[in-house]
């Protein structure tokens, strides 16, 4: 009886000292560090410490009743039962406050970044992360617990093999996704061309990109077909190259000939929002003599653009009309000849 009494007041006393150190231990902890991070701008150190010291004292009680509990001596399935629960919450505590540290850093990291692509992909990795770090914690305790790893090792396997299979399109598109991010084809606001979509990008997202097409409708395609597709996207053009052929009658003058590659670099230079390139006699056509007409739009604006190859074919036709020139369509000129049959005897 008097052993008992004795293990019952060891046993408190362990569990009392325990407590006092995890007490000290938390304020101590709260003191010092807070002075160190008060003296840096950032505000991911003062998180940190904050988590820390806030389950300093729960994993302390842990610990201590652990312990205390070990002071007891007692054996069988108790004594494991006891060991198994407290190795749980344990484990509980300090994953989250890894899983809450790492993903802080992670934004942290982000928001340090200029690249507005990377940072979404960063913020869009924190969940990943945590279930990481989950996972590498269960399988952990796991281990600690006595567990026969084999067979875990193995039932994960083969759920691995089943859940890739399953899972292979959506993984597929969220490292196209990645692969948007990292590679920036286009961004979100820019206008674009793919598969005969003319569209504006909307938003990038984890499996598909919604798109607003030219008539107003929202199309939502798999980032797979983005990343595997060829984009133009107009966004990125600096200038935009215009060309345009036009023919005019055979009947057409020499001189005049001549003169229309002058008269049509004159309406281009005259023309605002259009730089003059070239403008080329190509060849005989079959019911026209034939001209090329090279110019560039000096900015990716459709509607500038349009506006200036407007005004320039109206100034082409009212220019001809004044010198008389005209312009070819298709015609068919059929020559008919009479044979006559001689009968010589």
């Amino acid at each position: 009886m008097r052993e008992i009494y004795l293990k019952a007041i060891l046993t408190s006393g362990l569990f009392v000292i325990c407590l006092i150190a995890t007490i000290s231990l938390a304020r101590l902890s709260k003191k010092y560090l807070r002075k160190i991070v008060t003296k840096t701008t950032s505000e991911t150190d003062d998180y940190i410490v904050k988590i820390i010291t806030e389950n300093i004292r729960p994993l302390g009680l842990v610990i201590s009743c652990s312990i205390a509990w070990q002071a007891l001596e007692i054996k069988g399935y108790l004594n494991t039962a006891f060991n198994i629960l407290a190795k749980l919450i344990i484990l509980i505590l300090v994953v989250r406050v890894l899983n809450r540290v790492s993903i802080r850093l992670v934004k942290s990291w982000s928001q340090k970044l200029d690249d507005p692509a990377v940072r979404t992909m960063l913020r869009s990795l924190s969940p990943m992360i945590g279930a990481s770090i989950w996972t590498i914690g269960i399988v952990f305790y796991l281990q600690n617990v006595g567990v026969q790893m084999a067979a875990i090792w193995a039932i994960l396997s083969a759920g691995g093999i089943g859940a890739g299979l399953a899972l292979k399109e959506p993984v597929q598109e969220f490292f196209e996704y990645i692969t948007i991010l990292l590679d920036k084809p286009f961004q979100d606001g820019q206008f674009i061309h793919i598969n005969g979509i003319w569209a504006k990008v909307e938003r990038v997202g984890v499996r598909s990109t919604r798109l607003r097409s030219i008539n107003g409708e929202i199309i939502v395609m798999s980032n797979s077909n983005l990343t595997n597709g060829v984009i133009s996207n107009y966004a990125e053009m600096e200038k935009r190259r215009l060309v345009h052929n036009l023919g005019v009658v055979y009947d057409t003058p020499y001189e005049k000939m001549k003169k229309i590659p002058d008269l049509i670099k004159a309406i281009v230079e005259e023309t605002d929002n259009a730089n003059f390139d070239r403008c080329h006699f190509i060849k005989f056509g079959n019911s026209s003599l034939d001209f090329e007409l090279v110019y560039y739009i000096p900015n990716n604006n459709y509607l500038l653009a349009m506006g200036a190859q407007q005004k320039i074919n109206l100034e082409i036709m009212r220019v001809f009309e004044e010198e008389k020139i005209d312009f070819a369509f298709p015609t068919q000129t059929i020559n008919l000849s009479q044979q006559k049959d001689f009968i010589t005897s």
